[in-house]
């Protein structure tokens, strides 16, 4: 106790001489570059590799790729639904496109800004697009050819989730939720397990708007996706192509209440879009799950078509366990944002929940996700540990295959960051109410081990991830730099916690890489509030989480600075070392 009180003691002087400090720091300036004519817009797909990756393999355009969306009515009279779902097809960016809408057909159909502002995200082109803030700029979305069926709500649970027939389509997105789990939620997870759709669906919207993680977005077989906030600034041109953490206030966390990590994935939410009542304007959408849900779901679609294009890649469209393909890739590749950690906020990594509770694997990357798919497939049998990044499609079966090994070899361990995503489908019944069927469930265990080819003593456990509750296992593990040969095992859980009798085959998906440690040095880890600039604003917002962190344990807080797992004085020092530094944005 009394140690307690001299560190409040101190913590109160210290923000006495930072008061006087931040008298001589200068006021934030607002950077007034505009974007060069023509400029790629949203912007938030240069942040996220989409159009690099366009740059890399230009016949990415989602041709081939067929989408499923999922989109609620905005007026209800009487319980029912008034078709008001519709994209406005009559805006500049959807010329020719291939869209295709289904509902009862009962009722006019009507206009829905939420959908326009989606489908221009994933299917707008406009190379002449316009807005007296952005000058002229091509107006281009994750998958401009593909093809898209729109589902009202209703019509697809009536017509398809309640009967188990899945949509014509490569993957099902929806940028919708409800706070509990219900008949339908559990059909498209059931939708997902027993006809390998691969689905995608907004998380919610944060403790501001009071959203715990929303289902489908939550549910065990779904791709769930959070939202990172831009930057805090006025100049709307910074605000669409700069973007830095995903806040609980704004993105909803974990954990689920069966105690399942979620999110699975963030992603930017503010982009420019397609403005409903006008088909020349575009509009920023603001920072919502609901934006940052297409660029996940068009990202991808890019993957699809380029698996589709190449049949050395088909095994990760399988209809027997490529879904969980796709979303290992897709979590193997996010890229770590500041403040990524597994679990709670603890000294010790933790090895039973395996994602970050408020990133979930991290930011989407789309470039290094293409770069795991093109890399193969690659089953133990033929994995020689050659190769560094890849993937697999495979299954274990009780009695005959109890694990699986990978080989991994790394020339030059040191600094290297060795990632690897296990990820299989939770079972449900396939006809209504959809109810889980826990007696057919696996519990996996991902494992990375240090090998000396040598001397087999010497071999050791350097990470691993066994949950007790989720249907994915992540390691982000610190090659030792004495060893160069490293074996990434899946097994069944050996947990004495459970007693129940693994079912006869579980299919898995997995995805591995082994890379350079990021660099630490992102302003992210001391410009708390985003406004680019590091100064006394910054300290007070890491004060009111200090003061949180002791008032609720649990909470999800930003400034454990110094990554050691409590927030406390060396935090604040590391923060003040870099008072008055700025982003590169900033100016």
């Amino acid at each position: 106790m009394a140690q307690r009180v001299i560190e409040i003691f101190r913590l109160r002087l210290f923000v006495f001489a930072m008061a006087a400090i931040s008298l001589f720091l200068t006021a934030s300036a607002k950077a007034e570059n505009q974007p060069s004519s023509k400029e790629l817009q949203p912007q938030a797909m240069e942040c996220t590799g989409l159009y690099a990756l366009k740059q890399i393999d230009p016949n990415l355009t989602g041709f081939g790729v067929k989408f499923a969306l999922l989109c609620r009515s905005i007026t209800y009279i009487d319980g029912m639904p008034q078709n008001d779902y519709q994209p406005n097809t009559e805006h500049n960016c959807f010329r020719d496109r291939q869209l295709t809408f289904m509902d009862q057909g009962d009722l006019p159909a009507g206009i829905s800004p939420h959908a326009t502002a989606i489908c221009s995200i994933l299917f707008g082109e406009d190379p002449n697009a316009f807005d007296p803030q952005l000058g002229q700029f091509h107006y281009q979305g994750t998958t401009p050819e593909a093809k898209a069926d729109i589902y009202e709500f209703w019509h697809f649970l009536i017509n398809n989730v309640f009967h188990n027939s899945p949509p014509d389509a490569d993957i099902l997105t929806a940028s919708i939720g409800n706070h509990f789990e219900d008949w339908w939620t559990r059909g498209i997870q059931s939708l997902a397990e027993h006809h390998g759709l691969i689905v995608v669906a907004g998380i919610g919207n944060g403790s501001d708007v009071y959203d715990p993680p929303l289902y489908p977005g939550a549910g065990a077989n779904v791709i769930g996706v959070g939202v990172v906030d831009p930057v805090n600034t006025e100049n709307l041109a910074t605000e669409l192509a700069n973007f830095s953490l995903a806040y609980p206030d704004h993105s909803s966390f974990g954990p689920t209440t069966e105690g399942r990590c979620k999110p699975d994935i963030v992603a930017p939410g503010n982009l420019l879009a397609a403005d409903a009542n006008d088909p020349d304007l575009y509009e920023p959408t603001g920072s919502w799950s609901s934006f940052a849900t297409p660029l996940v779901a068009g990202t991808i679609g890019l993957l699809v078509q380029k698996a589709k294009e190449d049949p050395n890649l088909s095994p990760a469209l399988s209809p027997e366990g490529g879904n969980c393909v796709i979303k290992a890739i897709l979590m193997n590749s996010a890229t770590k944002l500041p403040y990524w950690h597994k679990g709670l906020l603890t000294k010790e990594d933790d090895h039973f929940a395996p994602l970050d509770y408020i990133q979930g694997a991290g930011m989407l990357n789309a470039t290094d996700a293409y770069k795991h798919l093109i890399a193969g497939p690659n089953n133990p049998d033929q994995q020689n540990g050659s190769s560094t990044i890849g993937w697999d499609l495979n299954r274990l079966q009780e009695k005959l295959t109890q694990e699986n090994i990978y080989p991994l070899i790394l020339k030059s361990p040191a600094g290297h960051l060795i990632t690897a995503t296990l990820v299989w489908n939770k079972h449900y019944d396939s006809v209504y109410p959809f109810e889980p069927n826990p007696e057919m469930d696996a519990d996996l265990r991902l494992e990375l081990w240090a090998i000396d080819p040598n001397n087999p003593k010497n071999d050791y456990l350097l990470d691993y991830s066994d949950s007790r509750v989720d249907n994915v296992e992540h390691i982000y593990a610190l090659a030792d730099p004495n060893f160069t040969n490293y074996e990434i095992v899946v097994s069944y859980s050996n947990s004495e916690e459970t007693d129940q009798t693994p079912p006869p085959i579980q299919r898995y998906g997995l995805a591995w890489n082994a890379s350079l440690k990021q660099n630490k040095d992102n302003i992210g880890w001391y410009d708390l509030n985003a406004d680019g600039v590091v100064n006394k604003s910054d300290i007070a917002v890491w004060i009111a989480n200090y003061s949180e962190s002791y008032k609720s344990p649990k909470s999800n807080l930003i400034g454990d600075i110094d990554a050691d797992g409590e927030f406390d004085m060396d935090d604040l020092q590391l923060l003040t070392n870099h008072l008055n530094d700025h982003a590169e944005w900033y100016d």
